[in-house]
């Protein structure tokens, strides 16, 4: 897998002043976050804040009420999911979404079938299988079982894997620490990191695990109840008592 500079990449992620609703609940209302170039941004806060909702309407599964998203200048709001995730942004969402009745090798095909589609990924990175299994070596030694005898963790594992092979310039993960044991955590958080400074991905981390989050993470968001109440540095969140006691929980 070859690397990037982030600095050159042009498929900069805007997410500007989104508001959602479902009926008469406002989920998310004039919500701003940034998403540089090969760097992670943690968007954090309590259940019911609006992360999940967040990532749902930046890849088109719910249409945003105002606001905008686009990738590379590229107008993406309130399109189709497909076109979003063609378009390079792929989702990760909560629960580890493998098809359990397939092998972990063709789980990971069907990521190949969409990235074939898209000739490179961000910054002229392309990910294939090896290069996938390099990062999660689990993977390769259980290629050809069936997905369903993989714990949680070798789940998650290949949700993030799949997606990669889509080739993408985005991604969005919706808490991929939830139920795992912090060694697998830091597993998978290194690999994040390194998909940054290495391949200039960009990575939209929603987390309750906040300090976790905030250790791998160049920029954080806090949301409550819908509305940003905080973005700085990561490093200043987490030297931040009062706003870790009052939105993150530690």
């Amino acid at each position: 897998m070859s690397t990037a500079d982030p600095s050159t990449s042009t498929d900069r992620l805007e997410i500007e002043g989104l508001t959602a609703t479902y009926g008469p609940v406002t989920a998310l209302e004039d919500v701003s976050v940034p998403a540089a170039p090969g760097a992670i941004t943690a968007v954090l806060g309590a259940n019911g804040a609006g992360k999940t909702t967040l990532l749902r309407t930046v890849s088109g599964l719910v249409r945003p009420a105002a606001g905008r998203v686009s990738l590379g200048g590229r107008d993406l709001t309130g399109a189709e999911p497909e076109r979003i995730a063609a378009a390079g942004i792929a989702h990760v969402p909560e629960g580890r979404g493998v098809i359990t009745e397939l092998s972990v090798e063709e789980n990971l095909r069907l990521g190949s079938l969409l990235g074939a589609r898209r000739p490179t990924g961000s910054g002229g990175r392309r990910f294939d299988t090896d290069g996938v299994l390099e990062l999660f070596p689990a993977l390769a030694e259980r290629f050809r079982r069936p997905a369903d005898t993989l714990s949680g963790g070798e789940r998650q594992m290949l949700v993030v894997a799949r997606a990669l092979l889509t080739q993408p310039s985005v991604l969005l993960l919706d808490e991929p620490s939830l139920g795992l044991a912090p060694r697998v955590v830091s597993q998978i958080f290194a690999v994040l990191r390194d998909l940054t400074d290495a391949g200039g991905i960009t990575v939209v981390l929603v987390e309750q695990n906040a300090r976790s989050a905030l250790q791998v993470a160049d920029t954080g968001v806090v949301l409550s109840l819908g509305r940003v109440v905080a973005v700085d540095e990561a490093s200043a969140l987490a030297a931040d008592q009062a706003l870790r006691h009052a939105y993150l929980g530690f």
